[in-house]
Order: C-alpha cells, then sequence, then structure tokens
C-alpha cells in the first residue's frame, strides 16, 4: 500500500456525522481554500464537458457511484485510489476510484442514493471510515458503455483521515492515495491507446497506469480547475487486448 496509511486526525463535525446517518447531504462549508476550484468546477461543468458518453435516454443502465475523494497528505493534495484484483473477470488490475452499483437499501437513484452508495463501497473496498468524509459535490451522470454503468461520480473532502487498506483481496489489489502534484506533472501523463481503437489520456503514477474512465473524470477535473499543465499529448502508452 502507497501513502495510503492515513492516522492523522480532526474533529468531528455535523456533516461528518450527516454522510453516514439517514439523511445524507452535500456540504461546501469549512472546505480548504485549494478545492474552491473544483466546487466551482461541480457547479458549472456540463455533461459533454466530461464525456461524450452519457446515459442513454430510455433510462437503461445499471445505477452505479464513485467516490472521488481528495486527502491532504504530506505533498499536498491527493486522490484516493484503488487497483482492481488481477483475478477479476471486468477491468481486472486497473486503477479506479472506490465505487459500484447501487444497492436498494442506497435509496433513491435521482436523489441520494449515489451519496450512499459512493461512501458504502469506499467503506467495502477501503476500509475507509465514512464518518471521516465530507461530500460537497456531484458532478453529471456519465455512462460506461462496455459495462452498461450509469455513474454517478460523488466529490469527498477526507476531513478526518482514518486507515484505508485492502479489504477484500478477491477484489482490490491495493489501496493508495496519489498526490495531485504528481497528476499534474506532464511527465506523468500520457495517451493510452487500445487495440480496440480506444485513445484517452493516462496517468504514469505510483507504478500504475491509471486509463480508462476514471483516467478521462481526473483529466477533465484537473483541466475545469485550472490545475492542468500543458502536456504531450503524442506520448502513448499502448495497451494489451486484456485490457
Amino acid at each position: 500500500m502507497t501513502r495510503a496509511s492515513r492516522t492523522d486526525g480532526g474533529t468531528d463535525t455535523d456533516s461528518e456525522h450527516r454522510a453516514v446517518d439517514g439523511h445524507v447531504s452535500l456540504d461546501k462549508a469549512g472546505l480548504p481554500a485549494w478545492l474552491d476550484p473544483v466546487v466551482r468546477a461541480a457547479e458549472t461543468v456540463e455533461p459533454l464537458q466530461l464525456s461524450r458518453f452519457l446515459p442513454p435516454e430510455n433510462g437503461s443502465g445499471r445505477q452505479s457511484a464513485v467516490l472521488i475523494l481528495f486527502g491532504e497528505g504530506t505533498d499536498g493534495p491527493e486522490l484516493l485510489l484503488m487497483e482492481r484484483a488481477g483475478s477479476l473477470r471486468s477491468h481486472a488490475g486497473q486503477p479506479s476510484f472506490p465505487g459500484g452499483a447501487l444497492d436498494p437499501e442506497d435509496g433513491d437513484p435521482q436523489t441520494d442514493g449515489p451519496l450512499r452508495a459512493a461512501l458504502r463501497e469506499a467503506e467495502e473496498e477501503t476500509g475507509l471510515d465514512p464518518t471521516g468524509v465530507q461530500l460537497f459535490g456531484v458532478l453529471p451522470k456519465l455512462y460506461i458503455p462496455v459495462s452498461g454503468f450509469v455513474v454517478t461520480p460523488v466529490l469527498g473532502w477526507w476531513r478526518r483521515p482514518t486507515p484505508v487498506r485492502v479489504v477484500d483481496p478477491n477484489e482490490t489489489a491495493r489501496v493508495f492515495t496519489v498526490p495531485v502534484a504528481d497528476l499534474t506533472d506532464p511527465a506523468n501523463r500520457a495517451t493510452a491507446i487500445h487495440p480496440r481503437g480506444y485513445a484517452g489520456p493516462a496517468f504514469l503514477v505510483e507504478s500504475a497506469l491509471v486509463w480508462g474512465f476514471t483516467a478521462g473524470v481526473i483529466d477533465r477535473l484537473l483541466h475545469y480547475a485550472g490545475w492542468e499543465r500543458p502536456w504531450d499529448r503524442e506520448k502513448q502508452v499502448p495497451l494489451d487486448w486484456r485490457s
């Protein structure tokens, strides 16, 4: 596990408790100033500015959510990621945000269901204590055609960090944090090329190649938050058929 054993503390707030009781809600109060550009981006970004793949108009697709969790580490602002187990049938070994499909107990997919699902999945996959997370924004729903998932990206601030780890090795290979500075470093950026024709942004960080849906969302967040630095889009990283 890389830079993910979080033990520094803080003080519980009402916003933290709202993340786990029956009334999950968004709260922008008390966020660090460096998150202001992310808050503004979440409030103004349009769906097609994030992806050309949007939920089907007929309402099909399996509702899901991911947690985009920002924290403050020893190297400054950071994001929490996990790497899927290599034995999985889909997206094996691929880094991703914590997340997954909504369960019935998560509630309405059109209201706070995705908020509960994002926190629940993060706890199940990384051992994250959701009481230390302040949810502050939601990005437009996106679509992953290969899996049929309609994904709600939920933004969170790791107000009170707690230790994270691999909970189930059959599902997760590792849990790690990535400094935002590494994600914006042009040396760590490339275009991933898949034999099936996919081409999209990629990040080579923490001994991992982040690509696909996760990299696409990170790329757009960096861009609309004004954190993106010019990088060589001609630098290519080939993917194999198993990816």
